[in-house]
């Protein structure tokens, strides 16, 4: 089946349970799978925010792009290092295959760039220095990396670019999304899918070759050059593609922008834009030492804990409040419908008048939609108990509430009316009632009568 074919749509309506996960935000689509913010929750009982990739169908359903995700998946799952997305679980639910990977609460460097600039704020040359820096160590790490033997894996991430470049609010950096290009590339794909990864291939990538960690040096170079340029690298014209120019390779030098040792800085990403992998760095590591010995040889250092400050200075505040929103939102959804409270009938009879009156001025009525936002209601949420007759109140925002015997209806009921304040129905005498006074005053008159002779006689 063609992926292409698939139209590029979210397919799952939020929130949505999903094998272990509760999926409640969807923060993105890619040519492969719709991305998803989700939170799992372990066999003990333990919540915990996570990114599940959820496959597109077409693709799910392709032997062989299925078998070489697998693969790529279960290599990456093998990276352990500060600068790597965590791989936490692969597998298949409702006949779509899955990713589940750390969730990292931030930016990618696409989605700051864009906000950035959408807001007028320039990114420091330090903070790309560093960002750059923090990639490259995460591939060294992924390229050195060995099997229980010693021999090496052969991990190439195939797919550097500023989308699996994630920066956290802590101003921690990881790259994402290991290997999967290479499954990615085992099937069909629309060319406008290949258009947008085609400006960070590097030419032998472009071109079909073979490919090793020198190829994700390159696209971490071009990541650099647009940082300090301040524009994208390759662009399209009327007569090439992004791919047909990437196959040509050829890079453009860096345009001067008046940080200090230019003409060194512009040898570095020029050897590591080299057309001829011969030319460029052997490996990320050699990038990333002389990177350094630039950034401290003309003191533009950066540090998480400063990028972090900028990150949350300009953007981070507004982006944790509407993560929390939705996903106090989704998990309350999620817990069931809200509680319908009824009022406890009274007596049929002269109150019926009174009570429908109070009841009218007093309570308020049900809203329209059983989908209120925590902080706007005043109720509590219930499970469905095992038994129809019985409902189990769960804690929540507000006040108690009187749960009815049907907790699937979605209406927000009045206030709870305590049985105490119940109005008590009328006495009224009966024959019955008359006998026993009558019995007990014959009762009495004979204690007084046998009182009375024992006082005579003594």
């Amino acid at each position: 089946m063609n992926a292409a074919a698939e139209p590029n749509r979210a397919t799952l309506r939020l929130p949505h349970r999903f094998g272990d996960f509760l999926l409640f935000d969807r923060i993105g689509q890619g040519g492969m799978a719709e991305i998803y913010l989700a939170r799992g929750r372990t066999q003990l009982g333990l919540d915990r925010l996570a990114v599940v990739k959820v496959v597109l169908p077409a693709l799910s359903n392709d032997a062989r792009f299925g078998t070489m995700l697998v693969s790529e998946a279960k290599l990456a799952a093998q990276l352990s290092h500060a600068n790597i997305v965590q791989t936490l679980d692969l597998g298949r639910e409702q006949e779509r295959l899955y990713i589940a990977m750390e969730y990292v609460e931030g930016f990618d460097l696409n989605e700051l760039l864009r906000r950035c600039s959408k807001s007028k704020v320039a990114l420091p040359a330090e903070f790309a220095f560093f960002i750059v820096g923090e990639a490259l160590r995460a591939l060294d790490y992924a390229h050195r990396r060995t099997d229980a033997d010693g021999n090496p894996l052969g991990i190439v991430h195939c797919d550097v670019s500023p989308s699996n470049v994630l920066i956290s609010l802590e101003g921690e950096v990881k790259l994402c999304d290991f290997g999967i290009a290479r499954a990615v590339n085992t099937s069909e794909m629309h060319p406008d899918q290949i258009e947008g990864k085609a400006s960070y291939m590097s030419p032998e990538h472009a071109r079909g070759l073979g490919v090793d960690g020198r190829s994700d040096v390159f696209a971490a170079s071009v990541v650099l050059w647009e940082l300090l340029a301040g524009r994208r690298m390759v662009k399209r014209t009327a007569d090439q593609d992004a791919l047909a120019i990437a196959r040509e390779g050829i890079a453009p030098p860096l345009p001067d922008r008046g940080l200090p040792g230019h003409a060194r800085l512009a040898e570095i990403v020029a050897r590591g834009l080299a057309t001829d992998p011969g030319g460029r760095y052997p490996s990320a590591l050699t990038m990333a030492r002389d990177l350094d010995d630039y950034v401290m040889e003309h003191r533009l250092i950066a540090s998480p804990i400063r990028l972090g400050e900028f990150l949350m200075e300009h953007f981070g505040a507004e982006v944790v409040l509407a993560r929390r929103a939705r996903e106090r939102a989704a998990v309350a959804i999620d817990r069931g419908p809200l509680v319908s409270v009824t009022a406890i009938a009274s007596t049929p009879g002269k109150f019926d008048d009174q009570t429908t009156e109070r009841d009218a001025h007093s309570w308020p009525e049900p809203l329209p939609s059983p989908v209120v936002p925590l902080e706007q209601s005043a109720s509590r949420r219930i499970d469905p108990a095992p038994d129809a007759s019985s409902a189990v109140a769960s804690s929540a925002v507000g006040s108690s509430a009187v749960a009815s015997a049907s907790p699937s209806a979605p209406a927000i009921g009045p206030p709870p009316f305590q049985p105490d304040d119940a109005p008590v129905a009328p006495f009224v005498p009966t024959p019955r009632f008359y006998a026993v006074i009558a019995l007990a005053g014959v009762l009495i008159a004979l204690l007084a009568g046998l009182g009375g002779w024992w006082l005579a006689q003594h």
